[in-house]
């Protein structure tokens, strides 16, 4: 598991609900981090970023009317 600087992560335990600001990145092996009251804890949830896809300037390709198919 990757944790990287400025993440912050949140204990799964609904009692417990602690949170913590990861300062410096680091890797550990295994899984997820445990909080101190023994329960797993998770990454804040980012809701994904869209971005409109930027297209080369190429011709549109001609279109064959139905008239056009089949000769």
């Amino acid at each position: 598991m990757i944790m990287l600087s400025g993440e912050r992560w949140h204990c799964t335990n609904g009692s417990c609900r602690c949170s913590v600001l990861i300062e410096n990145s680091a890797q550990i092996s295994g899984s997820n981090p445990r909080c101190s009251c023994g329960s797993v804890m998770k990454k804040d949830y980012s809701p994904p970023l869209f971005r409109e896809l930027e297209m080369p300037d190429c011709p549109e390709p001609a279109l064959l009317s139905a008239d056009s198919e089949g000769k």
